[in-house]
């Protein structure tokens, strides 16, 4: 009998305290962690900023961008993730791994940005792509001051989506892996003006 429903494959921890971890990962459905070689390119870039940095991974799936980024040296870093079976697999590795600067909710992104929160220096938005949730996270970020001034946005989407981010975010650095496109972001103040 075949449980092919229940088979697992992780995924790695590249660098920093946790390197060479591995991430359980159930198979899921639209389910996609970022590929390693895209997680060493964005943690590359972010290298000189992730170092005592607050992140918030919006739809958290396994977990791996945030994860990666406690490893590497972010102070704090908040999951959201509405799937409770991968709530308890995160908070699982989160414990097997002992990292207890992590905070996991389950909840909706959308819902959970439109109350207020602490400012972040980094979000990781990758959603899944079967919803169009990009450009409404992206403003819902702006607009609930989720972002501290120079803060940076991590995203991943399809390759043909247009994205509008708010005017005061600057393209720091895109890369594309086949059909995904990732952009890193970084928030300039809003303009007072404005």
């Amino acid at each position: 009998m075949r449980h092919h429903h229940r088979s697992h494959h992780a995924v790695r921890i590249i660098a920093g305290r946790l390197r060479g971890s591995r991430l359980q990962v159930a198979e899921r459905e639209g389910l996609r962690p970022t590929p390693d070689r895209v997680r060493e390119t964005v943690f590359n870039w972010l290298a000189p900023w992730i170092e005592g940095a607050r992140c918030l991974d919006l739809f958290a799936g396994t977990g791996a961008l945030g994860i990666e980024a406690l490893s590497r040296g972010a102070a704090q870093c908040t999951f959201l993730e509405t799937a409770p079976d991968l709530v308890r697999a995160l908070r699982d590795n989160l414990a097997r791994l002992q990292v207890d600067n992590a905070e996991v909710v389950q909840c909706d992104a959308l819902a959970w940005l439109a109350r207020p929160g602490v400012a972040v220096d980094v979000a990781f938005v990758d959603p899944p792509f079967a919803h169009e949730l990009w450009n409404p996270v992206l403003h819902a970020l702006e607009h609930g001051r989720w972002l501290r001034d120079g803060a940076f946005v991590h995203v991943e989407a399809p390759a043909t989506l247009a994205l509008t981010p708010p005017p005061n975010w600057q393209l720091h650095r895109e890369g594309r892996a086949g059909a995904v496109r990732f952009v890193l972001y970084r928030r300039a103040a809003a303009d007072p003006l404005s």
